[in-house]
C-alpha cells in the first residue's frame, strides 16, 4: 500500500462548563469538517469508504477522550482516532470545571499505489 496523505483539516471545540473532553473533541471535528465539502475519493477513481482518515485530538487528559465518540462522527472512511496531550485547560475564577479546549488534525490518505 502507498498511502499518500492528500488533504489536512484543523479545528477546534470547547466544553465550557462540564470539562467534557469528548465533547470539546466532537466540536473540534465537526468545527474541521463543517467548513469544506470535498469529493477527494472522487477525483482519484475511488470509493468514499477507501479514505484513510487519521484523527489527532490534542486534548488536556486524554485518557479522558472516547475515541469511539469520535470516529461515530465519521460517514465513511476508514478511521482512526489518536488522543495526544495538547488543548488547554482554562480554570474558572469561580471555582468551577475549568473550560476545556481540543484541538484536532484530522489527515486524509488515499492508497494510490504506485502514483504520486
Amino acid at each position: 500500500m502507498t498511502k499518500k496523505r492528500l488533504l489536512t483539516e484543523f479545528g477546534m471545540g470547547s466544553s465550557l462548563r462540564r470539562q467534557d473532553y469528548t465533547e470539546a473533541a466532537r466540536r473540534a471535528v465537526k468545527d474541521a469538517l463543517w467548513h469544506n465539502s470535498i469529493n477527494l475519493a472522487e477525483l482519484f477513481g475511488k470509493d468514499k469508504n477507501e479514505m484513510l482518515i487519521d484523527v489527532e485530538v490534542a486534548i488536556g487528559q486524554p485518557d479522558q477522550l472516547d475515541t469511539a465518540a469520535i470516529a461515530e462522527i465519521f460517514p465513511y472512511g476508514q478511521i482512526s482516532v489518536t488522543a495526544v496531550q495538547g488543548g488547554l485547560d482554562v480554570p474558572r475564577a469561580d471555582g468551577g470545571k475549568p473550560t476545556v479546549i481540543a484541538n484536532v488534525a484530522i489527515n486524509v490518505s488515499l492508497d494510490l499505489g504506485g502514483a504520486a
